[in-house]
């Protein structure tokens, strides 16, 4: 299983989930989520997933250390303030919220459900790497951080 650890960037997975939400609304019949304000509600939690996201990688980049998801190695710094304060993985809970936001416009709770796959497969091949990499990077510092921020929020 390790073999799929750290393989597929991010920002790919969620247009392969994209995609995946897409096709199972066009396939499945669809339901009112939230009737008349779905679509403004569907905006409204997609534009938090992007704010979230990019709060992230600025985050990074003001602390210079790298953003690239398939190198944890290469962090200079654990970043542990602004967004990182509330969680642990801001761009992948903005991409999550992103997925939601696109499930609730599909009118899907079918494609919501690839929801649930997001969050197992990052936090199995993407996160929890990540994690192994940053604690034997930064030891205590990052178990304790740990102990204070959660994975998703």
């Amino acid at each position: 299983m390790r073999k799929l650890e750290l393989k597929i960037p991010p920002v790919v997975l969620m247009g392969v989930f994209v995609i995946g939400m897409w096709l199972l609304s066009m396939q499945l019949p669809k339901q009112a989520l939230l009737a008349n304000g779905s679509t403004l509600a569907a905006a409204i939690i997609s534009l938090l997933g992007v704010i979230i996201a990019i709060s992230g990688v600025l985050a990074f980049r003001k602390a210079r250390t790298t953003a690239n998801p398939m190198e944890p190695q290469d962090a200079s710094t654990l970043v542990n303030s602004g967004v990182y304060r509330v969680t642990r993985n801001p761009m992948y809970l903005g991409f999550l919220l992103m997925l939601v936001g696109f499930g609730l416009f599909l009118q899907s709770a079918y494609s919501l459900v690839l929801c649930v796959g997001f969050i197992l497969y990052m936090n199995r091949f993407q996160i929890e790497p990540e994690e192994r990499f940053l604690e034997a990077k930064f030891h205590n510092e990052f178990v304790l951080y740990k102990g204070k921020v959660r994975r998703w929020i």
